[in-house]
């Protein structure tokens, strides 16, 4: 069987979710690919171990597009205070200090991905294929993308969107390159019990080993984030639940408080990856596969959801204004509004790392200055807070608040 699409959009996680909500209710038809579908949410259910720590923008992105409810009614913790130290350097940003009910949201990434494919179903123009597997692509400029499905199906699509991860098989197969290098450290993600209630604050605490990172999550849990050389990573993983306590307790500050119970751990390498273009005659790159990009500040998602955000703003404008949104220069104007902007983030980030992970003296006494000279400055430190909330810099619509369609 056949079918022809407007755009299909390879990847049906956040981001690629993100883009065909963006898209629901214009005259495109839209087709989302996802392999895996989540699974079911039930609220008595543990903390799923991978969590988003969402910026105002993005909460913005997904009220608009009509799917913030659908996390409202599973599970999201706001958080309104962020704290950063090391040794005598310390600050705290609150969002009370700018008129903001709060800093940001943690939610579990199969939350925010269970809302947005809820939401497609409201929308006549676009079809989710899920389970799928991709048997093959093919791509050549000047005509329509093809994409074989192991069911037998043929799609045919005027815009290819690799939504599909840093692995991107989209990319690969149409031949867009990446530079690419590993960090040397690892994430070690632990999700707790602890003796405090529910939390409204996320910390990061600088150390020589690498950072030490907590997130609140709703009730007496939270989820820490233990930056780590791959053998130690490796190490703590491999520890009795019991004994990873005891170490977390010797080594975390006390602004942790008491863990009552570790209960499930997972880890990935740190590794930052930008794609050399995003867009090719009828193809384009959101998400991870346009970036990976260091979590100290846990941008990823935020960044992945301004492209889905700037990717549907242009393609709707295009249709509106009787172009054909599949040409090169409609698509580059989406590349226009993010590449840049991404590649700041992820410089700011590298900057960040490299700051905060050099043990030479002046650097610690400089990096230690910045911080407690944060605290004094407030029109600096309200900036910082804005810029994390995802509300500096050029905006798409979406993120404004400002539907598209």
């Amino acid at each position: 069987m056949n079918q022809n699409f407007d755009v299909i959009i390879v990847g049906g996680g956040m981001v690629g979710a993100a883009v065909a909500c963006s898209l629901g209710g214009s005259g495109l038809q839209v087709a989302v690919i996802e392999n895996a579908p989540p699974q079911p949410f039930s609220s008595d259910q543990p903390h799923d171990l991978r969590v988003s720590a969402l910026s105002i923008a993005s909460k913005r992105i997904l009220e608009t597009v009509g799917a913030w409810q659908g996390i409202e009614n599973r599970r999201v913790c706001p958080f309104r205070r962020m704290r950063v130290w090391e040794t005598t350097g310390d600050t705290e940003f609150c969002s009370d200090d700018i008129d903001y009910p709060q800093l940001g949201y943690i939610v579990e990434n199969r939350v925010i991905q269970l809302a947005l494919l809820e939401r497609l179903a409201d929308f006549g123009n676009v079809t989710l294929i899920s389970p799928a597997v991709i048997n093959k692509i093919q791509y050549s400029v000047g005509k329509q993308t093809e994409i074989a499905l192991d069911d037998g199906q043929v799609l045919s699509t005027k815009i290819l969107v690799a939504a599909d991860g840093g692995q991107s098989r989209v990319r690969q197969a149409v031949g867009l390159g990446v530079t690419s290098w590993d960090y040397k450290q690892h994430a070690l993600v632990i999700y707790i019990e602890t003796e405090y209630g529910q939390q409204d604050i996320t910390w990061q605490r600088f150390v020589p080993t690498g950072p030490q990172a907590f997130l609140p999550l709703t009730g007496s849990y939270g989820s820490i984030v233990w930056y780590q050389s791959p053998d130690e990573v490796s190490r703590l993983k491999s520890l009795p639940l019991d004994e990873l306590k005891s170490e977390l307790m010797a080594t975390f500050p006390n602004a942790l408080g008491q863990v009552k119970n570790v209960l499930a751990t997972a880890s990935f390498p740190l590794k930052r990856q930008h794609a050399q273009a995003y867009v090719k005659p009828g193809v384009v790159l959101v998400g991870d596969a346009a970036h990976m990009i260091n979590p100290l500040a846990g941008q990823g998602v935020n960044i992945g959801l301004l492209d889905a955000a700037a990717l549907g703003e242009v393609l709707v404008d295009a249709v509106k204004q009787g172009l054909d949104p599949s040409e090169l220069r409609v698509l580059k104007f989406y590349e226009k509004m993010r590449r840049n902007e991404n590649l700041k983030m992820m410089t700011v980030m590298d900057v960040f790392y490299q700051v905060f992970s050099n043990e030479m003296l002046p650097v610690k006494i400089l990096r230690n200055l910045g911080l407690g000279l944060a605290e004094r400055i407030l029109p600096a430190k309200n900036k910082v807070m804005r810029a994390a909330m995802g509300l500096e810099g050029k905006l798409p619509k979406l993120a404004r608040g400002e539907p598209i369609i």
